[in-house]
């Protein structure tokens, strides 16, 4: 993740409202005070991902889920249940509903990784550019709240080169946002390296760098995520 200081992380929670989940993920409202170990809403209510897995801050620890409130119980409870002893989370399912809130839209956009960079490359192309115009006419016709950039790598090279490289992806799609006029503390970036291909084991047959590379472009990609309200 890009590091970023604490201020800029709780005015990104702050801007957050009503991040989309699936229907059976129930919304956690957070006490709001101490250590907040996962992104939040201006309702104080924990953000999640298209998946429903809440969204951690780079303050996030075991401790800190434990500690944080959500009602009476540990926020942890809810997002991450298998590291808060049981007897600490007794009806947390039973917490008091969210306040009310205008009913939240999420376009998500997944841009195609060969129209965005080259292999061991941080530079968009110019179809990348196109899509990412797109994406920033999409969020004008929002009441705009955050943008979620989530850069990736595919599996050549060490582990730590390509967390460098996909923070640098995502750092270049934020950076040409900006320029088509979004704000830059409405954008989140972070960088997940090559943890989370999306070619799975399609290529390990492949033989050869150059046949490898190419069947590996989908894994060189930058997943962008626009949430706001109508």
């Amino acid at each position: 993740m890009i590091k970023q200081t604490k201020k800029q992380l709780f005015v990104l929670a702050a801007a957050m409202l009503g991040f989309a989940a699936p229907a059976a993920a129930q919304d956690v409202v957070v006490d709001g005070t101490g250590v907040i170990p996962y992104v939040i809403d201006a309702r104080n209510v924990v953000a999640r991902s298209g998946t429903g897995l809440c969204w951690r801050t780079g303050f996030w620890s075991p401790a800190a889920a434990e500690a944080a409130m959500a009602g009476q119980f540990p926020v942890g409870c809810a997002c991450d249940g298998d590291l808060v002893p049981a007897e600490k989370c007794t009806e947390v399912a039973a917490a008091p509903a969210p306040a009310p809130a205008p009913t939240p839209t999420a376009d998500k956009v997944r841009l195609s990784a060969d129209a965005l960079f080259d292999f061991d490359r941080a530079v968009l192309r110019p179809a990348g550019m196109e899509r990412l115009d797109q994406l920033a006419a999409q969020a004008q016709s929002l009441n705009l709240e955050v943008i979620l950039a989530v850069g990736h790598t595919d599996r050549i090279g060490s582990d730590a080169y390509n967390q460098a490289l996909s923070e640098r992806r995502a750092e270049a799609v934020k950076a040409y946002l900006v320029s088509r006029g979004i704000e830059a503390n409405r954008i989140y970036t972070e960088g997940k390296g090559k943890t989370q291909p999306v070619t799975g084991t399609q290529c390990d047959g492949v033989r050869g760098r150059t046949a490898l590379i190419s069947c590996l472009q989908p894994d060189r990609r930058v997943e962008v995520e626009v949430i706001g309200t109508r």
